[in-house]
């Protein structure tokens, strides 16, 4: 399909780094036009974040910058403010997670924005929030990560904070936000007006606490870190094997007797009969499965787990995710032709669509990120009312 469900709806995108891209890219993968608004000569600061790079473009910006449109404009002059306008009114949806207070003294305030465009919805993304104590305080993903208590669950335990190993609080915070986008969208189709939706890097990590806040809200104990194996589930992580590690989830009484059949232990042994017994004995499970598992190799005890039924699996690093056949199958790599570097092969989007006879309707008219400005001048033109719509960029 070269159309999505968002086909028809402009997205003014002027965001930089991440959690913002990250939403604008979501909504653009719907079929959105995104027009991404750079600043002259330098654009998003994540073209200059590497290396790596490849050909001098940055490969932190390709990864959030698909299905995109560039324009370079600088919004202190008089021009970037004039042509910021135009697009305002053309626009559906506009994001931006500039720090608290700058929309408003370049001139855009909310107010400002929904006397251009009542129908205008906003998308804007601050670090800990736009009102409260904090409220305005600058934002990045670490330490949102670490403000907002995730390191203090991540890591091999108390003593040991680690960070995800992906900005998650940016690509939470750009998630949620795309998700206020469209049922702001709705909602306006029954008010016709916009509105404004906020979220924070904050909201986001806070957004995804999960068990681990109302283990503190309602039983009031406090989450740590401990390593790979689950709080309230056991035997669920990982252990040794070998000649590696794999890793299981025995999340039922059910999946914990199809385990113990499998090698011939007693279910109903003392301190392990169900999960709360093995959550508190933890130590003794993990020894338990870690002895069972030392006497054989990844392979062949994935596929023993396998046909017990136990939901298993083994860690794989990026080049093994990306080679992998069933990442493939879902969608998940894009080869997309680029101006300068020529076929890219980029991650994909993870939503597919379908009809109600089966036929695949995911969106397919994927384009890659853009360089710095490619769009400038069918943009203008556009906006000046001489084209439908914004050209796509070369190679597209």
């Amino acid at each position: 399909m070269t159309h999505g469900p968002l086909a028809g709806i402009v997205v003014a995108d002027l965001t930089r780094a991440l959690a913002g891209p990250h939403a604008t890219m979501m909504l653009g993968d719907l079929g959105a036009t995104v027009i991404k608004v750079e600043t002259p000569e330098t654009g998003d600061d994540t073209r200059g974040w590497g290396p790596p790079f490849a050909d001098g473009e940055s490969t932190y910006f390709l990864s959030a910058n698909r299905n995109k449109r560039s324009i370079e404009l600088d919004l202190k002059s008089d021009d970037g403010r004039q042509t910021l306008e135009a697009l305002v009114r053309r626009a559906d949806v506009l994001v931006e997670n500039f720090r608290t207070g700058v929309l408003d003294r370049l001139g855009f305030s909310e107010q400002r924005l929904a006397e251009l465009n009542p129908r205008l919805v906003v998308l804007s993304i601050s670090g800990f929030g736009h009102d409260g104590p904090e409220g305005g305080r600058p934002g990045y993903d670490q330490i949102a990560q670490g403000e907002a208590g995730l390191m203090s669950l991540t890591g091999s335990g108390p003593e040991d904070p680690q960070r995800v190993g992906v900005p998650i609080a940016d690509l939470l915070a750009g998630m949620y936000g795309a998700h206020g986008v469209l049922a702001a969208l709705i909602e306006r189709e029954r008010t016709g007006t916009g509105q404004v939706v906020r979220t924070s890097l904050l909201a986001a990590v806070v957004g995804v606490h999960a068990f681990q806040g109302t283990k503190w809200t309602v039983a009031g104990e406090v989450g740590q870190a401990q390593g790979n194996h689950h709080p309230s589930i056991c035997p669920y992580g990982l252990f040794r094997t070998r000649d590696g590690a794999v890793q299981i989830a025995v999340g039922s009484e059910g999946l914990w007797r199809r385990f113990c059949a499998a090698f011939a232990i007693e279910a109903e042994r003392p301190g392990m009969a169900t999960n709360p017994d093995r959550v508190t004995n933890r130590d003794a499970v993990i020894q338990l499965v870690e002895e069972l598992f030392a006497g054989h190799d990844t392979v062949p005890l994935l596929a023993l787990l396998d046909e017990a039924g136990i939901p298993a699996g083994k860690v794989r690093d990026l080049r093994e995710v990306y080679d992998w056949a069933q990442t493939r199958s879902q969608g998940l790599l894009l080869d997309l032709p680029h101006s300068t570097l020529g076929q890219v092969t980029l991650p994909g989007p993870p939503l597919r669509f379908f009809d109600p006879g089966g036929a695949e309707t995911t969106f397919t008219g994927h384009t890659a990120p853009p360089v710095l400005g490619a769009d400038s001048a069918s943009i203008r033109t556009w906006l000046t009312g001489l084209a439908d719509e914004p050209a796509p960029r070369a190679g597209a």
